[in-house]
């Protein structure tokens, strides 16, 4: 086991990286200052990976019906670790989110890392938004490390995944997004930590996904599976709906494969899983 890193949150994302990390992982509440420095004295690691946080138990919605827990989770807690870790010279790999960003599909490029064009519709965003600020002026200075990631596409079962979540409503919009593919996530995020990359790196496939595509694979292997294609506008919810750069990974050596060349792949092994 890899005791020099310590993953902080036992949830989709802090469990599957504990796995293929072969390292500790912690799901203590951490609610103030002296709780991250219990967790530093009892593990004494040299990189913590913070994958704390609140994405509502359905959608992102329902973070408005928790915005304490919300906040402590995906504001607080992240700057809290940021100057434990900046205390105790400890590399601090914070797991981000890509929807943060306003994006006009007919105007802009892929999002890069630096942009500020921010997105402040959802309190999901916001919430994020307020870590994200603080944490990339501290990673120009201290080994703090950004990872945004952004719809995770999974090839086994969870209910964190978009693909069972598009099985399960039967209904999808037709527009491009960015889509982490998690295998590939994990792939990276070794490479970041091998590197000592520091700053804030956008960890997405390249290219976007239309989900009617990744329903049209599923339904090649699950004939009898039907679904109806719907507009973003009749769907009625505020979302973020963009692209964004993976220039600054690509640049650290890492290959990006395009998120159109691994469905064939995630579909098959998803259900053999």
């Amino acid at each position: 086991m890899n005791k020099s890193i310590l993953i902080l949150g036992k949830g989709f994302i802090g469990e599957r990286l504990q796995k293929e990390l072969d390292c500790r992982i912690d799901g203590s509440m951490i609610n103030c200052f002296s709780d991250a420095e219990k967790l530093i004295r009892k593990y004494n690691p040299k990189i913590i990976i913070n994958c704390i946080g609140i994405t509502g138990r359905q959608n992102v919605d329902d973070c408005e019906l928790e915005k304490d827990a919300t906040l402590l989770a995906n504001s607080f807690v992240p700057v809290i670790l940021a100057e434990i870790c900046l205390r105790s010279n400890i590399k601090l790999v914070h797991i981000s989110s890509g929807c943060i960003f306003n994006y006009d599909y007919k105007k802009n490029k892929p999002i890069k890392e630096n942009s500020q064009d921010y997105f402040f519709r959802l309190f999901y965003s916001r919430s994020k938004i307020y870590a994200d600020r603080p944490l990339e002026a501290l990673a120009r200075n201290y080994n703090i490390l950004i990872a945004r990631i952004r719809i995770p596409l999974l090839n086994s079962k969870h209910p964190k995944n978009v693909l069972d979540k598009l099985i399960k409503y039967k209904k999808v919009i037709d527009i491009t997004n960015s889509v982490t593919y998690v295998p590939d996530f994990v792939r990276a995020i070794k490479h970041l930590i091998k590197i000592d990359a520091r700053g804030v790196y956008n960890v997405v496939n390249k290219g976007g996904l239309r989900y009617p595509k990744l329903m049209q694979v599923y339904q090649k292997y699950v004939p009898e599976f039907k679904f109806k294609v719907i507009t973003l506008k009749k769907l009625g919810l505020v979302r973020t709906n963009l692209i964004l750069s993976t220039n600054n990974l690509e640049k650290s050596g890492f290959k990006v494969r395009n998120i159109n060349s691994v469905l064939e792949e995630c579909v098959k092994e998803y259900l053999k899983s």
